[in-house]
């Protein structure tokens, strides 16, 4: 992308069309006086386009016209015969150049777009200065449009408004008294009822004007002079910014806090080579007058480096509670250029089509002292969630797309940061350097005027003698320059001068008054005579302005912006149980809903379940991690544990195939949760028919809507378990026979995803694969059967064997105890939740466990009605702050 389109490109990257290209080349050479002829029209290549007026003639003749060329019109105008396609095109070139360099977009000195500049200066020649009074804004519309803005008072209105609002400008020109519009989008009253003046940073705009420190051009009727650039005695195109449409090309500044812009400013006068580290360094970004939030610098980074970048702005939120413990969350600060009034709109129309759900209510508690947008939640509502959505779905969020596009010399550029900077120090100097110059002109001419006087008061007597003896004031100025040698602008001073200048007292004046013009034309010369000195003016001169007018910044840069917001970057990270039943029902509950009980307590109702149902599955896990779901048919669905649907402790939950693409006769089988996959971490499975895999976790790092496989089993074989395994830990595969068998992991050597495995087990009489527990050699192996009873056992009590042989007894199996149903190594610190098939579950400590040998039948663990049977069981770390107690009833 080319940032000069005097490089025949436009702001976009494309090439401009060959005849703006043309025109831009004719304008630029007729601002440098040159000739402004342009050959190209009588190229060859014209021909195609051009069409000469006698082949027109020739061609057309009088045809449907009535009239031939050269024909004068009633008004005595010569008709010519032109062809259309031509004509429109030149008409249109010409419209595009005025639309750019007259009307959209702003000069890189000043910061103005022309609308801008002589409503200021209309106003400031018409002294309606900050320490005068308002005047009516209808006054001075017909000013502007009346003697140097030629186009609609709505137009210069609109814009006036624009500047006088706090919520638009960093820094208001214009200080407003009536109703001058509000961030709500209600528009200001019409400009008779409103008043104005020009603010206080305005004058600094204005300052120096009539001291020939910038170039004049004529009004629209050349009746009057109009100034082609304010002085701008602080960079206002940087602090106020801008933007504008042209025609092909675009600009979009945004504004910054002046004393930050004005020390950048500064930076570089002092270092011409300051980077833009450097630079953001003390102007680290755009400061809206809205405030917000930008998230991260890359952006503002990349619009300074090249001219172009996207900054992502979001509005300032912080969370309250109620008395009633219910949430709310208060916006304080709006990103620039959003329209609060539709804002709301777009949120209860999002929560009435349930696109954003847990509000409760939408207020505007907004006053004088500052913008108050307070959305109440429901009841156990996360308020991240609430909030990441209305990021997503409304203009609390937007994106701010810098384009730093204005003219320098009356051709568009696009500007990086030190350009801008560099553009409006030369201003300066040149302003600084016409405005000494001036004041040294004045000073030498007021000088030779009171040198005068004094050599007219030391022959004070002669002088009067010459003027009495003179008939006309022609004859006394020519006998008193040839007498002593005076200018005519001395003769005439000194003729004009009163008798009261001949007192002693007077003399002492004028030598004193010349005395300090002679320090102060020492002074002139010597500034320039340096240009540094020069640079030092304006850095003094600018640091003057920021301590009268600069604030602190409002907008706030967040480091957090670099990267892409996830939606669990806005959700809290919690302790969840998930519970799974057998009828493919998922839920998440926070952990702190069930408190730890005795061993042989009776538990809480943990979930409602429908007839037939029992719960399959049950784990902790945090919010932020990833939760894997294999299925019987050797499949693996992912997600994370934030997407699981919330409910309450007696809340059945969630259909699994609402949230997971099962296919016909598929279920979850198995469940791992992970934050990261690592590559020296296996999975290891486990099948019914007592075969085993080993897989890499970085393997599954993938995730496909429709899950991808996970192990290829054979037909008349399922998935039943998954573990993770690192390297030196001991497999223990359990049997529904209540056997065991404990191998090194290695004997299992690691495969690819898409593979079978190999025989872990040997089973006999129709038995299954239970389960399989990944163990250091520490720790004890807890089992439990269907009727309650269980048993923790050192797994040192266990002999390792050879992969594939049939194990060891873990419990002795009796008709009153029922079948082995579940087991998990757990140690002293391990606590066990403890769920049967009606949904009854019970938090256990296992230390309050007996631990038995192998050979054992084991001690009632959970007492169960007629009936029901224990269904699944889940392990977490014990948690020191619960309180102990056998009531049955969660906290």
């Amino acid at each position: 992308m080319a940032d000069d389109i005097n490089n025949n490109e436009g702001v976009d990257g494309e090439a401009l069309p060959e005849d703006l290209q043309r025109l831009l080349a004719r304008a630029q050479a007729s601002d440098e006086g040159e000739d402004v002829y342009d050959e190209t029209e009588e190229s060859d290549d014209a021909e195609e386009d051009d069409v000469d007026d006698d082949e027109l003639e020739e061609e057309f003749g009088n045809a449907g016209t009535g009239v031939d060329a050269g024909e004068t019109d009633e008004h005595g105008g010569a008709l010519q015969l032109k062809e259309f396609g031509h004509e429109m095109r030149q008409s249109f070139i010409e419209y595009s150049m005025s639309v750019i360099t007259a009307r959209a977009l702003p000069d890189v000195r000043d910061g103005l777009k022309p609308v801008h500049r002589r409503i200021l200066y209309a106003m400031n020649e018409s002294g309606i200065f900050p320490n005068r009074p308002h005047k009516k804004s209808a006054w001075t519309v017909g000013e502007v449009i009346g003697k140097y803005h030629p186009h609609g008072d709505s137009a210069v209105y609109d814009t006036m408004v624009r500047l006088a609002q706090w919520f638009s400008m960093r820094t208001p020109l214009i200080d407003g008294h009536g109703n001058f519009g509000n961030i709500d989008g209600d528009g200001a009253a019409a400009m008779r009822y409103t008043e104005s003046r020009l603010a206080k940073p305005a004058m600094e705009l204005l300052r120096d004007l009539q001291k020939d420190t910038v170039d004049w051009q004529p009004n629209y009727d050349e009746s009057l002079a109009e100034p082609q650039v304010l002085p701008a005695r602080f960079p206002n195109l940087l602090v106020n910014g801008c933007g504008g449409i042209a025609v092909g090309m675009a600009t979009n500044i945004p504004p910054h806090n002046l004393g930050e812009a004005i020390e950048a400013t500064c930076l570089l006068i002092d270092n011409p080579d300051a980077t833009t580290e450097e630079l953001m360094g003390v102007m680290p970004g755009p400061d809206f007058p809205t405030g917000a939030v930008i998230m991260g610098a890359d952006g503002i980074r990349e619009a300074y480096e090249t001219g172009r970048g996207s900054i992502t702005v979001r509005a300032k939120a912080h969370t309250e509670t109620t008395k009633t413990g219910r949430n709310r969350i208060v916006f304080t600060e709006m990103p620039y250029q959003v329209n609060k009034g539709a804002l709301q709109e777009k949120i209860a129309q999002l929560v009435n089509e349930k696109r954003i759900e847990g509000i409760s209510d939408l207020r505007d508690e907004s006053n004088q002292k500052g913008i108050r947008l307070v959305i109440e939640l429901k009841k156990d509502v996360i308020p991240q969630v609430v909030l990441n959505n209305l990021y997503k779905f409304t203009q609390l969020q937007t994106t701010f797309g810098v384009i730093n596009l204005a003219l320098v010399g009356g051709t568009p550029k696009l500007l990086t940061l030190r350009e801008m900077l560099q553009h409006y120090i030369d201003h300066q100097v040149d302003v600084v350097t016409r405005r000494t110059r001036f004041d040294l002109k004045k000073a030498q001419a007021r000088a030779h005027i009171l040198e005068g006087y004094l050599l007219a008061l030391d022959h004070i007597d002669e002088v009067i003698s010459i003027i009495r003896a003179s008939r006309t004031d022609t004859e006394a100025s020519e006998r008193l320059i040839e007498r002593f040698g005076f200018s005519p602008e001395q003769t005439q001073a000194i003729l004009e001068m009163r008798l009261r200048r001949l007192t002693g007292l007077s003399r002492d004046q004028i030598e004193e008054e010349l005395a300090g013009l002679r320090r102060a034309i020492a002074y002139y010369e010597d500034l320039l005579a340096n240009p540094e000195k020069i640079l030092a003016v304006i850095k003094d001169e600018m640091r003057e302005i920021s301590r009268k007018y600069a604030d602190k910044r409002r907008t706030e840069i967040s480091a957090q912006g670099t990267r892409e917001y996830n939606v669990e970057d806005l959700i809290a990270e919690e302790d969840m149980v998930v519970t799974c039943t057998h009828a493919g029902y998922v839920k998440r509950t926070p952990l702190d809903t069930y408190r730890a009980q005795k061993r042989g307590g009776k538990g809480v109702q943990g979930v409602n379940l429908k007839d037939e149902d029992f719960v399959e599955d049950l784990f902790v896990a945090s919010t932020h991690d990833y939760v894997m779901f294999f299925s019987n048919k050797g499949k693996v669905y992912r997600m994370k544990v934030h997407e699981l649907p919330i409910g309450q402790r007696t809340a059945r939950g969630t259909a699994l195939v609402n949230l997971v693409p099962f296919a016909e006769g598929e279920h979850a089988t198995a469940v791992i949760t992970c934050r990261t996959f690592p590559e020296d971490e296996y999975l290891m499975f486990a099948t019914s028919n007592g075969t085993v895999k080993k897989t890499s976790m970085a393997a599954y790092d993938r995730t496909r809507r429709d899950g991808i496989i996970a192990i290829n089993l054979r037909d008349d074989d399922e998935l039943v378990n998954v573990r993770r395994v690192c390297e030196g830990d001991k497999v223990m595969l359990v049997s529904t026979d209540g056997k065991c068998i404990m191998f090194p992991e290695g004997d299992a050597r690691p495969m690819g995803r898409d593979t079978t495995g190999v025989r872990g087990i040997t089973l006999k009489d129709g038995a299954k694969m239970l389960g399989m527990e990944i163990t250091d050699g520490s720790g004890d192996l807890f089992v439990i059967t269907e009727k309650g009873y269980g048993k923790r056992t050192p797994v040192s009590d266990y002999p390792e064997h050879k992969r594939g042989g049939q194990g060891v007894f873990t419990i002795v199996m009796t008709e009153k105890k029922g079948q082995l149903v579940a087991c998990r190594i757990v140690g002293e610190e391990h606590e066990l939740m403890i769920m049967s098939n009606d949904g009854v579950v019970i938090r256990v400590k296992s230390a309050d466990i007996s631990q038995l040998g192998r050979s054992t039948q084991g001690v009632r663990v959970m007492n169960m009605v007629d009936g029901d049977t224990v269904s699944a069981i889940a392990r977490l770390e014990d948690d020191k702050g619960d309180g102990e107690g056998n009531d049955a009833e969660a906290e």
